[in-house]
């Protein structure tokens, strides 16, 4: 049954994930988790790393030289995100929201190491493997998971990984990031109801556009309504505006979905509301959350989108920023809530046993810095997304998130 209180952010001085934090479980504060995966709003993260769904068997690494002795009174887990190269920012700020979780519940009972999945995904799997781990948080992209399940599985250690890729999640890889199809879901669905009967799309080559069409499609299935057409365009440059005055020319729709991030967005919904086009019902996904550019053009001006709630990201914001000196990424606040699902699950797991994987399917789901959420059948997180809009210069919550389920 989800818990409704969340712990108090509170100021302190940031200790290393490797060292044993706190004095504690307490009990009167919230260790239960609810991100995008981002990507978050969580963006999709790029696939920079291509790993064969089957690797070649490597050998089992020794305890690593910093390894810390067997835990008698805490949990050993393992923190596999991106250390060093291009994500490198991504990878730490969500070793320090972790880090914060640790601190903000005053948690002894699990400890915590970070690896380097930029090194290698796998050969950092196993490194936490050899070193006496019991729960992966992590990997970030969707392309390391088939790695570290590899090395992970025959240890019996699932992972909870950050991606918001739903392919990847199996039996012992759960997907704890926003998942694209979700926000298309949300926003179609109270479109819907709010008169929209024949939808449009503006779709990207590549995953995310496919995800996005499959979506749209299957929305439209469920909740009823009429696929008027779509255009594809190659993503990074100006033929978003070529496809959009394709579409446009086509006509037949009242609402249109815009499958991007917020400047391609801005750009595409300029050119839908030109030459009479003004009542076209813009429709963005996911990637639009915390785009203050969105409350600056008129073109996008009654747009709606989904995502989770800020309500609680503020709170964070501002105890990350006391703590590390900058912002952090929409996306830390999966590192945030994992560690806090850890601690809920570990109300109930004993030393040295098996992380319980069956409690991770709790229909009543789970609550943290975003909002409720659960893992399906599937091992694919289920959130609980509100529906915004952008109204005179703001973004206001038009449709709020469920509290619960």
């Amino acid at each position: 049954m989800m818990n409704a209180t969340l712990p108090h952010f509170v100021g302190a001085r940031v200790r290393d994930l490797t060292v044993a934090v706190a004095k504690g479980f307490n009990r009167r504060n919230i260790a239960i988790a609810g991100a995008a995966a981002l990507l978050g709003g969580c963006q999709l993260i790029p696939k920079t790393e291509r790993v064969p769904t089957t690797p070649a068997p490597a050998p089992t690494p020794e305890p690593s030289a910093t390894a810390l002795p067997s835990d008698q009174t805490r949990h050993r887990i393992a923190l596999l995100v991106p250390l060093s190269g291009n994500t490198a920012g991504i990878g730490q700020a969500l070793g320090n929201a972790a880090t914060m979780a640790l601190l903000d519940t005053d948690a002894q009972n699990i400890r915590i190491t970070k690896y380097d999945t930029a090194r290698g995904a796998g050969a950092a799997a196993r490194q936490a493997i050899a070193d006496g781990n019991r729960l992966i948080l992590g990997p970030l992209l969707a392309d390391n998971v088939p790695a570290v399940q590899a090395a992970a599985r025959p240890a019996s250690v699932p992972a909870i990984a950050f991606s918001n890729d739903a392919t990847v999640a199996s039996a012992d890889v759960f997907v704890m990031g926003l998942i694209p199809e979700q926000s298309i879901r949300r926003t179609i669905e109270h479109a819907r109801e709010n008169g929209s009967t024949e939808f449009a799309a503006l779709l990207p080559e590549g995953d995310y556009g496919q995800r996005a069409y499959n979506a749209l499609q299957n929305s439209l299935r469920d909740y009823g309504g009429t696929l008027a057409g779509f255009e594809r365009y190659a993503r990074g440059n100006t033929s978003i505006v070529g496809a959009a005055q394709r579409l446009r020319q086509r006509g037949g729709y009242d609402a249109v979905l815009i499958a991007d991030g917020p400047r391609l967005g801005i750009q595409a919904a300029g050119e839908l509301r030109d030459e009479g086009g003004a009542n076209t019902q813009i429709l963005g996904t996911e990637l639009w959350s915390g785009e203050g550019a969105l409350t600056r053009a008129q073109a996008t001006e009654g747009a709606l989108f989904s995502a989770v709630s800020d309500s609680r990201f503020r709170r964070f914001q501002d105890s990350y920023e006391a703590r590390f000196g900058s912002n952090p990424p929409r996306i830390a606040t999966l590192g945030y809530d994992a560690v806090l699902l850890t601690l809920r699950i570990a109300r109930d797991w004993r030393i040295g046993r098996d992380f319980p994987t069956r409690r991770l399917y709790d229909s009543g789901g789970f609550l943290g810095v975003d909002g409720a959420f659960r893992f399906d059948r599937g091992g694919v997180a289920q959130r609980a997304l509100e529906v915004r809009q952008v109204r005179d210069g703001e973004i206001v919550a038009v449709d709020p998130a469920p509290a619960s389920f």
